[in-house]
């Protein structure tokens, strides 16, 4: 498991952890129940504290992408289908709002904006 801190990044250390860890579940590099590093292990490979590493693992078992094993450590969850396909929902969203956005910017119009989209869609099934 990789993980890289961007301290000059305007996002919490925490949450850098959570997205990436999160990333690595729903991408498949962290397969189901395989074991994370421990949280100390974690907080001295990354020079972090180690305050910081347990809530973002404490998050990732709170959204159901972790579970906890007391005196064994942390695993990577069984895929919830649903968690994921939400997961996904989201991301389309944000996508479908910045595409309105270039769309209008561009002064296309609502019909033209679905041909495209329709264009990709096409080209991707063939």
């Amino acid at each position: 498991m990789t993980i890289l801190i961007d301290n000059k990044s305007g996002s919490p250390i925490y949450e850098q952890i959570y997205n990436q860890i999160k990333s690595q579940i729903i991408s498949g590099q962290l397969s189901e129940h395989e074991m994370l590093p421990s949280i100390r292990g974690l907080a001295k490979d990354l020079r972090i504290s180690f305050i910081t590493t347990k809530r973002a693992y404490d998050e990732l078992e709170k959204d159901g992408f972790l579970y906890t094993i007391q005196g064994k450590g942390c695993y990577v969850a069984p895929k919830n289908v649903e968690l994921l396909r939400e997961e996904n929902l989201k991301k389309i969203e944000a996508h479908a709002s910045q595409i309105r956005h270039l769309a209008a910017c561009c002064g296309l119009s609502v019909n033209e904006t679905l041909e495209m989209i329709r264009y990709c869609l096409e080209e991707e099934s063939t």
